[in-house]
């Protein structure tokens, strides 16, 4: 039996919904993190600038918010010449805990989480008590400004 146009073009619809999603995601579940920071590292040597490792998840919806302020937000411009940025999947806390743990579990708390590192790549700040947990409630703004302050912190947070 052939399938009417209608069933056909109600299935082209929804494979065309369902592939814009996914590239939309923020957070690459697929990704080899640990050689996108080695790469973001890198990059962050070369050009003097910290690196924030994001840690998060496409489900989590403080995560999007931030990814998205990252990306798009009036101060994305500010934030890409002022870090390099680097996001981790952690699905549901089953995927790249050793990294987090690695830089002091950020995500302790819950995600979003993120360690800021100096160009020669030192701890210089993790979140410890769920500082980016409300990222959707937070202006450009203070997304801004909450990763500025942090990268100047006394190390002592971390």
């Amino acid at each position: 039996m052939k399938p009417s146009m209608n069933k056909l073009i109600f299935l082209f619809t929804l494979f065309a919904f369902i592939n814009v999603f996914a590239s939309e995601l923020p957070y690459d579940e697929s990704a080899d993190a640990k050689a996108a920071i080695k790469q973001a590292q890198a990059e962050a040597k070369a050009t003097n600038l910290p690196l924030i490792i994001v840690f998060g998840a496409n489900w989590c919806e403080d995560c999007r918010a931030l990814s998205a302020a990252i990306k798009t937000g009036k101060n994305s411009v500010k934030l890409s010449k002022e870090f390099k940025i680097v996001k981790v999947n952690v699905g549901n806390f089953d995927r790249n805990i050793d990294i987090a743990n690695s830089y002091g579990n950020p995500i302790k708390v819950g995600i979003p989480g993120a360690a800021i590192l100096s160009p020669e790549g030192s701890v210089l700040y993790i979140t410890k008590a769920g500082e980016l947990a409300s990222a959707r409630s937070m202006s450009d703004d203070g997304i801004y400004e909450f990763f500025k302050k942090a990268s100047k912190a006394p190390k002592s947070n971390s």
